[in-house]
């Protein structure tokens, strides 16, 4: 009798190894949190978004702030082909197309601009992530809150913007 033990049978065309680079694995979903509608963060990101534009995959963009991103990311190199703009109504519509570029595969990077996420968009966030098979960042504008919001989060810092970095795969 033979048996097979831990490896699949190789047969052409029935069973590959694909490559671990090749294999879509979950991402990290970072929140950063600013008060320059992103330009600043977006700024920090362009030279990763350039190589990953360069994979034939999209960068989606949902609700850029109105900062010039353009011309930073073809400075930057990035193949602005490959760059797709989404505009949503609210911030449910956000979240979904947020999530389904997450997860479709057909992306490398996903990057939207936000009102500050609640304690509900926030545990979504974390389910998305763990399927995630792209880049996740949201930029959540802090300059839109009042100041007695602003006084009552004593982490956010008026003077900068705070970057926060959430590994969503660490939680079970």
């Amino acid at each position: 009798m033979n048996k097979l033990m831990g490896n699949a049978p190789r047969h052409p065309g029935l069973w590959t190894d694909i490559p671990t680079e090749v294999m879509p694995s979950a991402k990290s979903i970072t929140t950063l949190k600013t008060q320059t509608h992103g330009k600043t963060e977006l700024a920090a990101y362009a030279s990763e978004l350039a190589r990953l534009s360069h994979q034939g995959q999209w960068i989606v963009l949902i609700n850029p702030a109105n900062i010039s991103y353009k011309q930073m990311l073809a400075s930057a190199g990035v193949r602005m082909d490959r760059v797709l703009l989404v505009h949503t109504k609210d911030e449910i519509e956000t979240l979904w197309a947020m999530e389904k570029a997450l997860t479709s595969g057909t992306s490398s990077a996903v990057i939207s601009w936000t009102s500050q996420l609640d304690t509900r968009d926030s545990r979504r966030l974390q389910l998305v992530a763990k399927s995630a098979r792209a880049l996740g960042v949201v930029i959540e504008d802090i300059s839109s809150h009042s100041d007695t919001e602003l006084a009552d989060n004593s982490f956010i810092k008026p003077s900068h913007s705070t970057i926060s970095r959430i590994n969503f795969n660490s939680f079970h």
